[in-house]
């Protein structure tokens, strides 16, 4: 059996300049519960990564908030000094204990983050940053002066947002901030962001899709039962393949802490779904959209 690779994926160029490969990986799930404090196997969240990059992978999305901090320090352990690999992090997001997550986005506040990322990561530049919230007690204007002060000094070269309608990134862009990319929760059970897929289609903008191996209300349906009889995968590779179709832009990345779960899911990057298993499977929860 041919060893699976993300450059089946294709390749999408961020900021117009940086190309990746479609297919990345999240590094959320290589902490511990409740995606607080350190994995409770060490040495297998290095080698899940060290294999990502073994199978192509050269995308990797984390958080300062994933830990918090452990993702990012696992991530400089096993992969600095990143040859070929482009890391993205996020900050914005407070932690105050397991399962527990508060937007901040004072202006101080995110400059100390992502100075710290940059530390943590063993980076001078971090090649793609995200807002992983607007923070909604502060003038989202501030926010974005920030992160274009980021980009400015250097310390970011392409900015990101994360969780945001179609206004706000608009707003983001007449406050002079080139978007690069927009991380939502999207997949084939949750469709609520179908106008800012298509935005950032229309833009040429990045989608990273978050949570992206949920299928809803499919998982024990017919129509996905008889897409994974068809295309000889799980439904967790269907959900991938339909999302890598959904769009030219679309930029999955889907997280786990095991070698064997990480390769199956590389392998969606090589199905190749026909048009009408696609639209089935569209249909059949463009309700949720």
């Amino acid at each position: 059996m041919a060893t699976p690779s993300a450059h089946a994926s294709g390749t999408f160029d961020l900021g117009g300049e940086l190309t990746i490969h479609r297919l990345g990986y999240g590094a959320m799930r290589i902490t511990g519960d409740g995606i607080w404090g350190p994995p409770a196997d060490h040495d297998a969240a290095l080698a899940v990564l060290r294999r990502s990059v073994e199978l192509g992978i050269d995308f990797i999305d984390t958080a300062d908030s994933y830990g918090p901090f452990v993702s990012e320090d696992l991530i400089a352990d096993a992969l600095a000094p990143y040859d070929g690999v482009t890391i993205a992090t996020k900050g914005g997001l407070l932690r105050t204990g397991p399962g527990q997550w508060h937007p901040l986005g004072r202006p101080m506040y995110l400059r100390q983050a992502v100075q710290m990322s940059m530390r943590r990561l063993k980076l001078d530049t971090i090649p793609l940053y995200q807002l992983h919230r607007i923070d909604p007690e502060v003038d989202r204007d501030e926010q974005f002066a920030e992160l274009k002060h980021m980009q400015d000094e250097g310390w970011v070269r392409f900015i990101g947002l994360s969780e945001v309608g179609v206004d706000e990134i608009k707003a983001a862009q007449d406050a002079g901030l080139e978007i690069a990319t927009v991380q939502n929760e999207y997949n084939l059970g949750q469709r609520k962001h179908e106008a800012v897929v298509d935005f950032c289609e229309e833009e040429g903008i990045g989608f990273i899709p978050w949570y992206p191996l949920n299928a809803g209300k499919l998982s024990d349906s017919e129509t996905l039962e008889e897409a994974a009889n068809e295309l000889g995968a799980t439904h967790s590779q269907v959900a991938l393949a339909w999302l890598l179709k959904r769009s030219p832009v679309m930029l999955p990345i889907p997280g786990t802490s095991s070698v064997e779960h990480l390769e199956e899911n590389v392998a969606a990057a090589g199905i190749e779904m026909p048009d009408r298993i696609f639209d089935a499977l569209d249909e059949a929860t463009r309700d949720d959209a």
